[in-house]
């Protein structure tokens, strides 16, 4: 190798001026100190100990961290697999409650036209759908025998006043004969006393006074009987009169003619012929059942609405106007009568009805899907999602059916979540996880309040 040659290095001496060799003329440099300052050792024992922490950090915590995730997705698939269940919410029925029965629309009066006389039907006046009045005259009957009748009997009530006439006249003289007896006894029994006559004539003119009085007694029996007879005969002349009346057919009442059942020249039998039919519509009635749940909230004057399908989105006003007061022991329902006022004449006997009875009520029944209820061996029951959606099976006590929803009179306060449609997932002491098809977050319950039902409605 070759040697370097190595420049002096100058440094000028800022007293004299001159350049002098820096190599010598610079103090030798002191000999190196390998050993490390402490503040070296301190970084090192600081960096040992992130080292360890590290160390430890990704060997301890990241497993355990690894662990609980693992154990929340468990956790959460757990949670995912609970049964999904519709809830709805129980709530007070309206104040306002209708219950609504088939029904069939009657007359309140309705009568059949018979004849009382026996005859041939001579002239007919009406028809069917004619609005007659009270007494109007309706057909006329050709009765030749009833005339017969009604003369002869007419005959027979002179026949008996003549011998009502002729008794009389036989009790005046009766009278008369018994007075002249009773004025000669007397005179004979004066002279016998004075003995100008005999005890056996005297006798005899007191024995013919006491026979004109029997006389005169028998003559006014024959006048009562006399007077009988005519009574008899006149009854007798003025029942077939009055029959003879009756070949005049008229209306009982105004109303409706809904029947004919006859036409001119037909014989008509007495009492058993119906000719007509009448039907007072100016008011109607209609009957229906009320089963017993329903019967304490009918009552006479409680209202009423009538609708038919003859008028849609019509209803007719009315009210109860009685009911049976005692139930059918074989349906155990109320049968009641409402009544309609029908001025205008347009609902007709015979239609079928729908009657709603009104009913204010003060305390409502709570309301709940028909699809909830549970009828099982352990009676009715309900599936309430109480809080921490865990599930309990309340017993409840059951009122009206409308289909849909149905009345609970005992078992719920209202506010509740029940499950439409459970399952046989649902069990006491279950948890689900409760949906509500209107939106409303389940639980978020307000004691009494009136939030919105269930997508189950």
């Amino acid at each position: 190798m070759r040697a370097v040659d190595q420049k002096p290095v100058t440094e000028v001496d800022p007293d004299s001026g001159t350049a002098v060799d820096a190599r010598r003329a610079a103090p030798a440099a002191p000999a190196p100190d390998w050993r490390e300052p402490p503040h070296h050792r301190t970084r090192w024992v600081a960096a040992t100990i992130v080292l360890v922490f590290l160390v430890l950090f990704f060997v301890g915590y990241l497993p355990r961290r690894s662990r609980e995730k693992s154990l929340e997705l468990a956790a959460r698939d757990s949670e995912a697999r609970l049964p999904v269940v519709t809830v709805a919410r129980a709530e007070p029925g309206p104040a306002r409650s209708e219950l609504t029965l088939p029904g069939s629309i009657e007359a309140i009066t309705e009568a059949p036209v018979l004849a009382r006389a026996e005859g041939y039907l001579s002239k007919r006046y009406v028809d069917i759908g004619d609005r007659v009045r009270a007494g109007q005259l309706l057909a006329e009957i050709e009765a030749p025998e009833l005339d017969q009748q009604v003369k002869q009997a007419r005959a027979a009530f002179e026949q008996s006043r003549a011998a009502m006439a002729q008794a009389q006249a036989s009790l005046t003289q009766e009278k008369a004969d018994e007075q002249l007896a009773a004025v000669t006894a007397e005179r004979w029994n004066t002279l016998a006393g004075r003995g100008v006559v005999s005890r056996q004539e005297n006798d005899q003119r007191q024995a013919a006074y006491q026979s004109a009085r029997a006389k005169v007694q028998a003559a006014e029996a024959a006048v009562r009987a006399a007077e009988e007879n005519v009574g008899a005969a006149q009854a007798n002349l003025d029942r077939l009169v009055q029959l003879q009346d009756y070949k005049r057919v008229r209306a009982p009442f105004t109303g409706l003619v809904t029947t004919r059942n006859v036409d001119t020249g037909i014989l008509i039998s007495n009492g058993a012929t119906v000719l007509f039919r009448v039907a007072q519509i100016g008011t109607l009635r209609t009957f229906i059942n009320v089963p017993q749940s329903d019967q304490p909230a009918v009552h006479p004057g409680a209202e009423a609405a009538i609708t038919v399908q003859q008028y849609p989105g019509r209803r007719f006003a009315g009210k109860v106007s009685r009911t049976a007061s005692a139930l059918d022991s074989r349906t155990r329902t109320l049968l009641t009568e409402v009544q309609v006022p029908n001025p205008d004449g347009l609902l007709l006997p015979g239609m079928y009805a729908q009657v709603t009875l009104l009913n204010l009520r003060s305390n409502p029944p709570i309301l709940i899907p028909g699809d909830s209820v549970v009828a099982g061996a352990s009676g009715t029951r309900v599936a309430v999602v109480q809080p921490g959606n865990i599930v309990h099976f309340e017993s409840i006590a059951i009122g009206r059916d409308y289909g849909v929803e149905v009345e609970v009179l005992a078992g719920l306060k209202g506010g509740e979540d029940v499950i439409v449609n459970p399952t046989d997932d649902v069990r006491e002491g279950a948890r689900v996880t409760p949906t509500r098809v209107s939106g409303t977050p389940p639980g978020n319950r307000v004691p009494g309040g009136s939030s919105n039902r269930g997508g189950s409605h």
